[in-house]
């Protein structure tokens, strides 16, 4: 029986109490996310000056040699270059500045092109570094340990800014995990990793695992089967096997426009799950935040069914 998609009655006093909520938690918790990060990116910042030599040394070599300095290298420029931005300038790809932002080199390039590209990359930055912030870089001397700090914070406030939103949706997500972790071991269960090889319906009875890997059949009849990230999944202690786990998808949002823009996502993933392990697949998300009534209703229609995380407690209703 559904829990709360087939109740739209309900819908709008749960969006407020759930509104209510996360904003309770924004407040208390939030800032110390930011800092936290923003803490870590300033140090990532400070290794990065150290690589490039206080920004002196911006080229093929050393971008090749450290590729992930990339993201920070783009908020040194006047002005910060948004990824697509800086893909345009240098006329290259957003498969190969993406492998560089991830830390790694573009695999199948030829030599030759990826030390063009990396050329290319290097000298946009070096020409359009803010010296506002950089003032050693015009007046050609070494930097004082109080502006290469004062710089570090300039820029990793920049980069902060740029993935505030994400900082605070995987603090969320942390959360949202920690206390379904609470709820499960309470009742008994335990936290272990399902062999990726065994089949999914064989998992132990009474283990949950987070952010697990579940393979479904791709879309394309001829390709292997991919991979779906899935948040929680539940095997019920008194499973009887072979038995589907649980799946569910921890959500959390801090405005009612995003989750209108993605609310897809949950809806391409329980088709590619159905289309795997049938109809009678246990798929549901866990909600704080702003989820209105277009919302709800969306997925609703697709099959998908939810709880409230200020009603944790509706997650008995699923045999758990």
């Amino acid at each position: 029986m559904p829990i709360n998609a087939d109740k739209p009655h309900l819908w709008k006093a749960d969006t407020r109490a759930s509104v209510d909520q996360f904003n309770q938690w924004f407040m208390l918790f939030a800032p110390k996310a930011y800092r936290d990060t923003r803490k870590t990116t300033i140090e990532n910042v400070e290794e990065g000056l150290t690589l490039t030599s206080d920004l002196t040394k911006i080229d093929a070599a050393t971008i090749k040699a450290h590729p992930g300095i990339l993201p920070m290298l783009r908020m040194a420029t006047c002005p910060p270059l948004a990824r697509d931005r800086l893909i345009g300038l240098a006329d290259s790809s957003k498969n190969f500045v993406g492998n560089l932002e991830l830390g790694k080199l573009p695999a199948r390039i030829s030599p030759a092109l990826l030390e063009d590209h990396l050329g290319k990359i290097s000298r946009i930055i070096s020409q359009m570094l803010d010296v506002d912030i950089f003032p050693w870089l015009g007046e050609k001397r070494r930097p004082t340990d109080e502006e290469r700090y004062r710089s570090s914070t300039i820029v990793a406030d920049r980069l902060c800014g740029a993935v505030a939103d994400p900082i605070v949706r995987n603090a969320q997500e942390k959360r949202q995990l920690a206390l379904l972790e609470e709820r499960l071991v309470k009742k008994g269960y335990k936290l272990k990793a399902h062999p990726p090889a065994a089949p999914l319906n064989e998992m132990e009875p009474g283990t949950f695992s987070f952010r697990m890997n579940v393979f479904v059949k791709s879309s394309n009849a001829n390709a292997r089967a991919v991979r779906i990230p899935v948040d929680a999944v539940i095997q019920p202690l008194d499973a009887r096997l072979p038995h589907l786990p649980v799946l569910i998808e921890a959500k959390s949002a801090g405005d009612f426009t995003n989750v209108n823009k993605r609310r897809k996502e949950e809806a391409t993933k329980m088709n590619q799950l159905k289309a795997t392990f049938g109809e009678r697949v246990a798929f549901v998300l866990l909600l704080c935040g702003y989820f209105d009534a277009a919302y709800l209703g969306y997925e609703a229609a697709e099959g998908i069914d939810w709880i409230w995380e200020h009603r944790i407690e509706e997650i008995d209703q699923l045999g758990i």
